[in-house]
This record gives C-alpha cells, structure tokens and sequence, in this order.
C-alpha cells in the first residue's frame, strides 16, 4: 500500500496573504494534473499556479510530492522480462536476431545548475544520461538512474549487467561500444560511413540492424515528448531529476498505446 506524502514549504498564511487558494484545498486529481502538465508541457511553476489559481509557493511541493508517489508506484512494477515472456512476444522482424533481448540507448537531459544561472548563458548547464531498456516488441523493459559519466560508466552503474546472461544478445546504437563489458552477444550497427568499405554480407546487417533500432528512436522520442526533459530543465526540478526521468519512462507502457501497432496486432 502506497500512501502519497506531500511535501509543505507554503504557509497558510502566505497562500492567504495572496488571495490564492492554497495547497490543501487542491483536489488531488487536479494536483495530478498539475503535475502531468508540468512533465508534458514544461509550465513554470508561476504559470501553473496562475492556472491552478494557488499561490506559486504551493506547486513546488504538489509536483515533488506526486513526483515521489509515482516514481514509488510505478517503480514497483517488475519490467524486466524473463526470456520466456521476450520470446513469446518476439516480432517477426527479429527473426535474423532471435536471441535479442533488449534495445538499448542513452538520453541525455540538460539541467540548470545555481552556477549557470549566475553565467546567464544558453550553453551553461550539466549534462546527465540515463539508460532505457525496450524489448523487441516495444515495452520499456529497463531505466536505470541518472548520472553525469560516459556512456560505458553508464552502462556499469546502471546494473542491466547483472541481468545479462550469456545466451541473450543486446541491440545498441552504433557508437555504443559496450562488448567488453557485457557477458552476452552486441548487435551493433557498423560505423563505417562508405557502404563501399563493407563486405556486402555486413552492408546488409547493418541496415537491417538500424532499421530496426529506428524503433528505439521512436521510444525516446516518447520520453522526449515530455516538454520538461527536452528543454534546460530548471533548478527547481534538479533535486528530483531521476525520480521525474524514471517517472517519464515508466509511463510510456501506459501512454498512447502500443509503440510498435503492427507488431502489437501480431
């Protein structure tokens, strides 16, 4: 049983003083929405509250609040799929890639820090990366947190290692090269840029292994269709970025329907 704990920092007083209503007597559907608002469209925290009519001093607390409960919620849910259950829903175009897995990429999220708002410049800003896992039929199947470290840091402090076995194959990005640090197969497409410098046989595996991660790309595009994680995410959301990344992630198996429609009718 989950219980949502909501974080105050608003007195009575100040949502009073302002003639707005305050934090408590927000439904909590409408703190939902809030949030959600704030995740897909981006508001600041003074246009939600001109929107939600509350004082400003009351959003930060409703989205870290709802930021923590779903992160909690939705990160109960097991999605790391055994092989059984990858296999049974395994889409004909992997027939080439059988034993695939799981498709792996990095997004990247731009944070503002207290130092880059003293800098006042556009490029000022860290810079973090998170690891998302999809299962060849299109389900998010691994997030790992966030960190600031190169994309083979990433890999190994994300912990989808550990759940690796050496009869299971991953499908990353071309520049991805992980091979000495997993116990399984990589599929990976070749980086050479002339088709003429490839063998024929390898010219044709790597389009087809890049035809089928253009399926990832449409799955972070979904991540990145939540305004806030594809802007300079501002200060007030950097002290939960992982729980709002995990949370944005999670949600795609719930959003929008299948990812890949023709494979889900299969």
């Amino acid at each position: 049983m989950f219980r949502l704990i909501r974080v105050r920092t608003a007195t009575m007083s100040e949502a009073g003083a302002s003639g707005s209503t305050s934090c408590q007597s927000v439904q909590p559907i409408d703190e939902f929405f809030l949030f959600m608002v704030h995740l897909s469209v981006g508001l600041t925290e003074r246009d939600l509250a001109h929107r939600f009519n509350i004082h400003q001093s009351a959003v930060s607390p409703i989205i870290t609040s709802w930021t923590n409960f779903l992160y909690a919620i939705l990160g109960s849910v097991r999605i790391w799929m055994s092989e059984e259950a990858v296999k049974a829903h395994m889409p004909k175009e992997f027939q080439d890639y059988p034993d695939t897995h799981v498709v792996i990429d990095c997004i990247e999220l731009r944070c503002k820090t207290p130092t880059s708002l003293l800098l006042q410049g556009e490029g000022s800003h860290c810079t973090y990366k998170g690891l998302i896992g999809m299962a060849p039929h299109g389900a998010v199947t691994f997030v790992s947190s966030v960190y600031a470290v190169s994309d083979e840091e990433l890999l190994k402090q994300s912990g989808i290692v550990s759940l690796l076995k050496p009869e299971m194959a991953i499908m990353v990005n071309k520049g991805f090269f992980i091979d000495n640090c997993v116990p399984c197969k990589v599929y990976r497409p070749s980086c050479l840029l002339k088709k003429e410098q490839m063998p024929a046989e390898e010219v044709r595996e790597t389009q087809s292994i890049a035809q089928l991660r253009v399926h990832m790309e449409r799955l972070v595009g979904r991540v990145k269709q939540h305004k806030l994680l594809d802007t300079v995410i501002p200060l007030c959301d950097t002290r939960t970025i992982n729980q709002l990344y995990t949370v944005a992630c999670l949600l795609i198996n719930y959003q929008n329907g299948p990812l890949l429609k023709a494979w889900a009718n299969d």
